[in-house]
């Protein structure tokens, strides 16, 4: 079997992220490293004011008794005492635990008993309401709150408290292959797992990628991406720190475009990292309106990198039509995340994601899951056996659970192995592809989801994208074949279309849809229907959605959303029925 490798060595890897820091702040010193949004301004600082900060917490953790491999759980959306937090812990010989900030109470307290943190640290009031049952020493908190929730519960400003020992310093000679960050993947396909992550993990990312991009003090990133998912919080994060960029917060984290647009036109990137749904959410802002275009296209712009869906062609040429490159990157939380990317100077191609990066080896199992070997993989997850199970081959190799293929231009995903399901009729689907195909045909709908395990032929749930249907003024060219439906009404006539062409775009007959379902209703990292990465969680969805899913095969459950069942009775031919509830 070919192994996949890169022609380019990988830079010299800094042994901690202690090393790092001291040497950043050595020639960064005055530089913006942060900043964030207020009063309508972004106010930032320094990598002198950042650092100080970082040792006087680390110095008086010390004295609350947090000692070398102690965990902190971080319980928080981004924001500067995050930050700061998280790379104090990782630099005094500590593990940070970072979860998501709007975590329901089950889920808040399954993952911080499971971490066996000592310390919590958590953002306010909202998330001191979701916790009950937890056992830690200590618990940290950054807004300034006027009652108390818990009986060891202090204020995040007892640890700026400046140092008394002035020569205090991090841990300088901690050794790379020691965990300094426990992360919880997505979920994607049921309970989070925790991965465990080495500076050497973290780090020789960011050495392979100063070898293929060039990126210095002057780069300016704007981001919304969480920091307790990977692509934000290591890839992302650290790629900006590691290049002394300045780095600045989205206020609204993603979920309105024309927020993100606003604070472009302050920050003006030369880079930005996001997921291809929402890079349709601006490219759309942009049509019809030019001094939106001239803000988001402007010439300083270096590149876009997108993950977690290949980015539909028409975004691509998009962006190249005004000269700026599209990479792309493929990756796991257990692989610090990314693995390969794409040459921007090379012809796209759905799918593929590129070569590996310096250092990092990639073949195909005999089945087509792609295993990995590198330094940027993990020791193993935390406390799970039945995970760490065959999670390796015996010479090494990770398994990753995503099936691909090698071509010339590099790999090329195909689909998660867990999402293949068998029909009753033993045939295998591969729902990506079918997904893939609606996503791209129809602007309107921002997820499609199809399903069919052990059935006898599969089926569909739609979501619809609410905003674009509530523009008036947004509208597709005629080659796009769209009416620029304006309700979900017209939206289930205009999609009769969108489907047959779908399935026309899948050879195998039995991997067809017959029936699909519009479902009035929403997906989102709260309910847990998507990942932090903007992707489906498929587990979450059926079972959120089982009823409308029964209906699909001629159950009538009661839902209680507006739904329109499209039935497709012949693959040419589309009979569409409205139910109300």
């Amino acid at each position: 079997m070919p192994i996949l490798e890169s022609k380019i060595k990988s830079g010299v890897i800094i042994p901690n992220i202690a090393q790092m820091l001291e040497r950043h702040v050595k020639v960064f010193r005055n530089n913006i490293v942060y900043q964030e949004k207020r009063n309508e301004k972004y106010e930032g600082v320094s990598w002198k004011e950042l650092y100080n900060n970082i040792l006087n917490i680390a110095f008086n953790l010390k004295q609350y008794g947090f000692s070398a491999g102690d965990k902190m759980v971080i319980f928080s959306p981004n924001r500067l005492e995050m930050l700061e937090l998280e790379l104090a812990v990782m630099s005094s010989g500590g593990v940070a635990v970072p979860i998501f900030a709007y975590f329901h109470k089950e889920t808040a307290e399954l993952l911080i008993n499971h971490s066996d943190a000592k310390y919590l640290a958590v953002a306010g009031e909202l998330q001191l309401s979701r916790m009950d049952n937890i056992q830690v020493k200590n618990i940290f908190v950054f807004d300034k709150l006027g009652k108390k929730y818990f009986s060891n519960q202090y204020s995040f400003d007892e640890l700026l408290v400046e140092r008394t020992d002035k020569d205090f310093s991090l841990n300088m000679l901690e050794a790379p292959d020691e965990i300094c960050l426990n992360m919880y993947t997505s979920g994607t396909m049921g309970i989070p797992k925790c991965v465990q992550l080495s500076h050497k993990n973290i780090l020789s990312q960011q050495a392979a990628l100063s070898m293929v991009w060039n990126l210095d003090e002057t780069d300016r990133f704007l981001s919304y991406l969480p920091w307790h998912h990977s692509f934000g919080g290591i890839f992302e994060l650290f790629t900006a720190l590691y290049n002394g960029a300045t780095y600045s917060l989205e206020p609204g984290y993603g979920k309105d475009p024309a927020v993100i647009l606003e604070n472009w036109k302050l920050v003006q990137p030369t880079v930005f990292f996001s997921v291809p749904k929402v890079y349709q959410s601006l490219i759309d802002l942009t049509k019809h309106d030019r001094e939106a275009s001239e803000i988001f296209f402007h010439s300083q712009l270096k590149f876009i990198f997108t993950a977690a869906a290949a980015l539909p062609q028409k975004l691509s040429d998009e962006f190249e039509r005004h000269q700026i490159p599209v990479i792309e990157g493929w990756g796991l939380t257990e692989t610090s995340p990314c693995c390969t990317i794409t040459d921007p100077t090379m012809k796209r191609e759905a799918g593929v994601v590129g070569f590996p990066l310096p250092g990092v080896s990639i073949r195909l199992a005999d089945d087509g899951e792609i295993l990995v070997k590198g330094p940027n993989v993990m020791e193993g997850y935390y406390k799970n056996d039945e995970a760490n199970k065959g999670i390796f081959t015996d010479d090494g190799w990770f398994c990753t659970g995503d099936v691909g293929e090698i071509k010339e231009n590099g790999l090329k995903l195909i689909t998660r192995k867990d999402r293949i399901f068998k029909l009753s009729n033993g045939e295998k689907v591969v729902p990506s592809d079918l997904e893939k195909l609606i996503e791209l045909k129809c602007h309107y709908i921002s997820f499609a989801m199809v399903v069919g395990n052990g059935e006898e032929y599969p089926v569909a749930l739609l979501f619809p994208n609410k905003k674009l249907l509530e523009r008036p003024d947004y509208a597709l060219s005629p080659e796009e074949g769209c009416f620029c439906p304006r309700n979900l009404n017209e939206l289930s006539r205009c999609l009769r279309g969108c489907l047959h062409d779908a399935n026309c775009g899948i050879g195998q007959k039995f991997a067809k849809i017959k029936s699909a379902m519009i479902i009035d209703d929403e997906l989102s990292l709260e309910k847990g229907t998507l990942t932090p990465s903007m992707k489906v969680a498929p587990k979450n969805v059926v079972n959120a959605y089982r009823a409308h899913l029964e209906n699909l095969y001629g159950s009538e459950n009661p839902v209680d959303n507006e739904v329109y069942i499209i039935r497709l009775a012949e693959a040419d031919s589309v009979l569409g029925k409205i139910i109300t509830i």
